[in-house]
Parts: C-alpha cells; structure tokens; sequence
C-alpha cells in the first residue's frame, strides 16, 4: 500500500512539475537525489563522479520531464539518464572497473548472502552488473528496467544472468 501511495505521489509531482510547479520539481528532487546519487555511486565508485554525475542527471532530468509522456514511467526514466551518464563517465574516464556494490545497505539476516552474491555479480561486465543492480539493489521491476535499458526479453536477460550467478 506504500509503495502505492509513494507511485502515486511521484506521478502527481511529476505532473505538478510538467506544468511548471517550482515546488514540486523540488519536491522530486528531495525524493530522488539520495537514490539516484547511491545508484551513481554504485556504478562509478567515485564520491565526486557521483554527485556531479546526479546534478548532470538532474538538469537533464528537468530539460526533458515535459517530453515525458507517461508520469509512471519517471523513475525508470530517471534511472535510464543516470545508468547513461555514469557509463559516459566510464567511458570518458577509460575505465572498465567493477561497480562498487559494497555501499549497499544490507539486512542484517540475509548478510551473508547478499555478499556473496555482490561477490558473483561484480565478476560481470558491466551492463550485466548494472541489469542486475537495477533489479536487485534498486529493486526496479523488469518493465522499469526494460524502459530504463531499453532491452527487449528481458525477463530472458534477468534469467541467463541470474543463472551465469548460481554457477560461479
């Protein structure tokens, strides 16, 4: 029901903002620059790459919002803006390196686990490591990743890489 009333919200701010409400574009900034900022930093492992990273994101993020057509498809969209940014960066700065996936917050009860399985996954390359961050560490569905990747099947990508993981 959260997760509801949070969807909710984000797609009225969205709206707001589309129709040039200064408060609620701040409003969706408070709500997406920590997440945003810790995916980035995920990806670059680099404090300052990401902060710059998440400001590019966000003049990107308030140029484009009125060409997007489907307020439900935001966080999605945010993401698929701060993935593309944070490989630029990659790229720019010639780096291949794993994406730091340290940084994420882990319950306490399944710690174990989720290390070794931070372990497997930062053995991929790196549009794999950030399909399955997206989907496990960001928690985002397979349509919000599929938007935010533009990859078609990808429930059969999700699958392939999540058995590439069980066999290391």
């Amino acid at each position: 029901m959260k997760d509801n009333l949070s969807n909710i919200e984000n797609q009225l701010l969205v709206m707001a903002a589309q129709d040039g409400d200064v408060e609620a574009m701040e409003k969706l900034v408070f709500r997406w620059q920590k997440k945003l900022w810790w995916y980035v930093f995920r990806l670059t492992s680099d404090d300052q790459a990401a902060w710059d990273i998440t400001q590019q994101c966000w003049l990107q993020i308030i140029k484009g919002l009125n060409k997007l057509n489907d307020p439900a498809c935001f966080k999605a969209w945010a993401y698929k803006i701060a993935t593309n940014k944070s490989i630029d960066w990659l790229k720019s700065k010639n780096r291949n390196q794993h994406i730091n996936l340290d940084s994420v917050e882990i319950d306490c009860y399944r710690k174990n686990d989720d290390l070794h399985v931070k372990e497997l996954i930062q053995r991929l390359k790196n549009d794999s490591r950030v399909v399955l961050s997206l989907y496990y560490f960001e928690q985002l569905s397979i349509t919000e990743i599929s938007i935010s990747r533009e990859i078609k099947r990808l429930e059969l990508r999700i699958a392939e890489l999540d058995e590439k993981v069980k066999n290391k």
